[in-house]
């Protein structure tokens, strides 16, 4: 249950701390006071959109902070555990919402940073809320067939049947795109062929450019590179004078002054290495001579292989590496269009397979769904009549599928609820027959049907007494105050009816100080509650008979 709500400059809002019992809560006050206000800061903190401006003026952040008791909330509790923010403190849950003109809003779930999404996730197990735009909610089949699954327990199979029709749905849009490819597979392999042909003619190597390149400058330059090492070779062996020539005459000179000053040992040492070294030189100056190669035909081939491997990368717009891959790319996608007639086949069956699978779960699903209809409208029908409605007909109505239908995402099931406030009338769909006040009764029906199912802690109905009085109002109350004895229910109302059943009763009231208006809130004691039914029923001139109305309109609470 919500424990705290503490609310810093948003909108109207200075700084509000509010203390919550369990049970039927009221909010009243007068017409703009601020008490959507209060519904408006709870939709936020629990992921709701931003809309406008909300901070107040003069502020650059407004905060929203919400405690709730979550003790006795297991599935909220194993949420927790899921994304690691449960705390120590398991009994309780902070939840933080910070709104900022810079519109960098933040979130944090017991202190830590959260992603809007996880706060909404959150927020669907923690709050119910209802307005009057959810009354014309009611009017939507899918809404309408939604109720139907809650209060029949139905959400495993309605899981299950969801898994089945998403994997269906997945390979049906895979056999289109292999039919699709099908069609297309005679000129595409005709494409993929001439590129596979021609490169496999090509048959590109790696690195192979590079060596092409250095074998063609070698005999681009066969003369030139033979005379240069010829003349290496002479310098360093044939010629009179040569290296090797005047290092023997060397080698002689230290050789005698070793003789007579061993000191020159090591220069002899060295000259000898030299000497190797040169010789090793000279034999391979001439075996690079011997060797070159004076070869125009072999170099008229090199060009034409440049040419052709230059001609391909232009064509293809990629070097010789991204060649062979999409050589190799092609291959694997002409061997998919090869296979593409059995894939089909096999996907077909596949498909029909998945699609009788999907079907046995969603009529698994519709048989549930008839049964549970009945005994929603039973229960629905029993507190309408609570609700000073004993004359109104309800009923659940589902559409046959027509000839050829298939199945949705909901499953076969579409339903219509047909109503019915007046003996002797014909039912009619919801959306035809019903006024708002019935429409507010009927969703507060339901709601107390579903509070045995629901797991939702705390439920707030935003003014949906719109259209109701007197008697019925008083029902209405009642229900409310019943139903708050499974949940913490909050309800922002007008009616004296309403409010004298709540087992707390908070006012807003709307104050202005210079050229500021700010409002608050405030929990009423029980002749402050007296005073403020009074005024809701008779207005700001406040009679005898209208506080001793109130004092009766409260004394049943304290009973029940």
């Amino acid at each position: 249950m919500l424990l705290e709500l503490r609310i810093s400059n948003f909108a109207l809002f200075d700084h509000l701390q509010l203390e919550f019992a369990s049970g039927f809560i009221v909010l009243t006050g007068e017409t703009g006071a601020g008490k959507s206000l209060v519904v408006d800061a709870l939709v936020l903190l629990l992921g709701g959109r931003v809309l406008g401006d909300q901070i107040r003026r003069g502020t650059n952040e407004a905060s929203l902070e919400a405690a709730f008791l979550i003790s006795s909330l297991p599935l909220v509790q194993q949420w927790l555990e899921k994304f690691d923010l449960a705390t120590s403190d398991s009994d309780e849950l902070l939840v933080r919402r910070v709104l900022s003109r810079s519109g960098r809003n933040r979130a944090y779930i017991n202190g830590t940073a959260t992603p809007l999404h996880q706060l909404q996730e959150l927020g669907r197990l923690l709050l119910d809320i209802h307005g009057q735009h959810d009354q014309q909610s009611l009017l939507s089949s899918r809404v309408q067939l939604e109720l139907v699954d809650a209060f029949g327990g139905l959400g495993q199979l309605r899981e299950a049947f969801g898994a089945d029709y998403i994997h269906w749905q997945e390979q049906q849009k895979e056999l289109e795109q292999i039919r699709n490819q099908s069609k297309e597979r005679i000129s595409r392999e005709e494409f993929l062929q001439h590129d596979c042909d021609e490169l496999s003619k090509a048959n590109i190597e790696s690195g192979e450019e590079e060596v092409l390149l250095r074998e063609h400058r070698r005999l681009q330059n066969s003369e030139k590179l033979s005379e240069l090492s010829n003349q290496a070779y002479l310098l360093l062996h044939e010629e009179d004078r040569s290296l090797l020539f005047q290092l023997d005459s060397l080698v002689r000179v230290i050789q005698e002054l070793e003789k007579t000053d061993p000191l020159a040992k090591p220069w002899l040492d060295m000259l000898e290495g030299a000497q190797a070294q040169l010789e090793e030189l000279a034999y391979a100056s001439r075996r690079y001579r011997d060797e070159i190669e004076h070869d125009p035909a072999r170099l008229e081939e090199i060009d034409e292989r440049l040419a052709l491997l230059q001609r391909l990368k232009k064509k293809y717009h990629d070097n010789l590496e991204g060649l062979i891959a999409r050589r190799e790319t092609i291959q694997a996608e002409l061997e998919e269009l090869t296979n593409l007639d059995c894939r089909l086949d096999s996907l077909e069956r596949e498909v029909s397979i998945a699609s009788q699978q999907a079907l046995a779960k969603a009529q698994t699903l519709s048989q549930a769904r008839h049964k549970v209809a009945r005994q929603l409208e039973d229960r629905v029908k029993a507190e309408l009549s609570d609700l000073k409605m004993s004359h109104t007909r309800f009923e659940i109505r589902f559409e046959q599928p027509s000839v050829g239908s298939t199945i949705g995402a909901s499953g076969l099931d579409r339903v219509e609820y047909l109503f019915c406030a007046n003996p002797g009338e014909a039912l009619q769909p919801l959306s035809r027959v019903a006024s708002g006040g019935e429409l507010s009764r009927l969703m507060l029906a339901i709601k107390t049907v579903l509070a045995d199912v629901d797991q939702i802690p705390v439920l707030v109905f935003d003014e949906i007494d719109t259209g109701i009085g007197g008697d019925v109002a008083a029902g209405m109350g009642q229900r409310l105050r019943v139903l708050g004895k499974s949940h913490q229910v909050l309800c922002l109302t007008h009616l004296p009816q309403i409010a004298g059943k709540a087992s707390t009763h908070f006012r807003v009231e709307k104050q202005t100080e210079g050229k500021r208006t700010r409002s608050g809130i405030r929990q009423l004691d029980f002749e402050e509650r007296v005073e403020e039914l009074a005024r809701m029923s008779s207005g700001e001139k406040i009679t005898k008979a209208s506080l001793q109305h109130a004092r009766e309109l409260i004394q049943p609470s304290s009973t029940n």
